[in-house]
């Protein structure tokens, strides 16, 4: 009965389970809690928080990669059961040796949806739900919003020269600092090509940040700003003609795909999404694209990059060091939004541009444009930027997606 109980503790995941496991844990039931009760990115967060939890409890196998298992057949029964292998085996089997069999045991669940992320599959499949739930038009008003947007990928390269400097290696590095566009998708994009090792933390990192994008933004939008400059009220954005708004992601993709063929596959389906909702001839699609395709790609994705942070890979002086370089990257990024933001109104006449709208710039779409409007609103209750902040918001988009294709033409 003894050897019994004995064998039962020891099969448990309780008999198995190290500190750094249990660390692990309760950092996911954490992020479970900001993303549920304090409603922190819950689309995302909880598949990812929840991922990390199942990776974590021992012995779940949930990431294990399949094992290879060589089986020598008896010479004195092999003869038949070699030629009857033969073709399958092929070059398999060893001189010397009548048959051998290779059998793969099954990988764990997870190991077969991160294969998504892996071969570059899930991320642009984000991307063209996005597009397709994308509204293009303050962009296509108002242009020079594009600066803006182009303004706040400033703190990725930023951040990549500060994670060079402590150490990192180039690809290393430029997965960190894509953290500063706010874009999940992109960041995974990028690391799962240059650094996959780094996936785990980076992804975590670049969620948590765009949930805390309302508490980030506004003491870098107010110090940086007047309060004369906060209350400024712009005009109405002109009507964008149909026309306008489906040569857009045509001319989007050939152009950036001609620059940088590299962000073809992010650039590429953020602009078929939005084809597909602009043309008005494809509404079946683009209503799988907004709904039933991102959401079973969001599930997938999530888990299994949740599914990378082990204790064993993320418990590490690397993570806290992604985590600072990452604040840097975004507030870096939201600033220099916000200061070309206030030169561009100078040079207007002053009174033209709220600065605000600057710091939309970054890709966390929409909740980067809101922080703009509400910030905007305490200031002058009248006042309504959201639309004019939308523009420099999906800007952020398309330039965070152009910023990943540098770092990989580069790396």
């Amino acid at each position: 009965m003894g050897d019994a109980l004995l064998n039962f503790w020891q099969g448990t995941g309780f008999y198995w389970m190290t500190w750094q496991q249990a660390v692990m844990i309760i950092v996911s039931c954490f992020l479970l809690y900001l993303a549920i009760a304090k409603k922190f990115e819950p689309l995302l967060l909880v598949p990812i928080a929840f991922g990390m939890l199942m990776t974590n409890l021992p012995m779940s196998g949930v990431m294990n990669i399949g094992d290879t298992v060589l089986k020598a057949l008896d010479p004195e029964t092999a003869g038949e059961t070699a030629r009857m292998l033969s073709n399958v085996t092929g070059d398999m089997l060893k001189e010397g040796v009548p048959a051998q069999v290779y059998t793969e045991s099954p990988g764990g669940l997870f190991n077969y949806f991160y294969q998504g992320i892996k071969l570059g599959i899930f991320p642009p499949l984000i991307f063209l739900g996005v597009g397709a739930m994308t509204d293009f038009g303050p962009l296509i008003a108002n242009p020079k919003s594009l600066f803006l947007g182009a303004a706040a990928q400033f703190g990725i390269f930023f951040t990549f020269f500060g994670a060079v400097i402590m150490g990192f290696t180039g690809q290393e590095a430029g997965s960190i600092a894509i953290i500063g566009g706010a874009d999940g998708p992109t960041a995974i994009f990028l690391t799962s090509q240059l650094a996959p090792h780094l996936l785990g933390p980076i992804a975590v990192a670049a969620y948590a940040y765009m949930a805390l994008v309302p508490i980030i933004q506004p003491p870098i939008m107010r110090a940086l700003t007047t309060k004369e400059e906060r209350v400024i009220k712009m005009q109405q954005l002109r009507t964008v003609s149909k026309t306008e708004k489906v040569i857009f992601p045509i001319a989007v993709t050939m152009l950036v795909s001609l620059i940088l063929p590299t962000a073809t596959p992010l650039v590429g389906m953020l602009m078929l999404g939005n084809l597909l909702k602009e043309s008005m001839v494809t509404d079946r699609l683009s209503k799988t694209a907004q709904n039933e395709l991102i959401n079973i790609v969001t599930i997938l994705l999530g888990v299994s990059v949740g599914a990378t942070a082990r204790a064993e890979e993320f418990l590490r002086l690397d993570t806290i060091q992604i985590i600072l370089l990452g604040v840097v990257a975004f507030a870096v990024g939201t600033a220099t939004g916000v200061i070309l933001a206030k030169i561009m109104n100078k040079m207007m006449g002053g009174n033209a541009l709220n600065p605000l709208i600057g710091s939309a710039g970054v890709s966390a779409v929409p909740m980067a444009a809101r922080v703009s409007q509400t910030v905007g609103q305490k200031e002058n209750p009248s006042n309504f930027l959201l639309m004019h902040a939308m523009g420099p918001n999906v800007s952020g988009v398309i330039g965070s997606a152009v910023a990943a294709g540098v770092l990989l033409s580069l790396f």
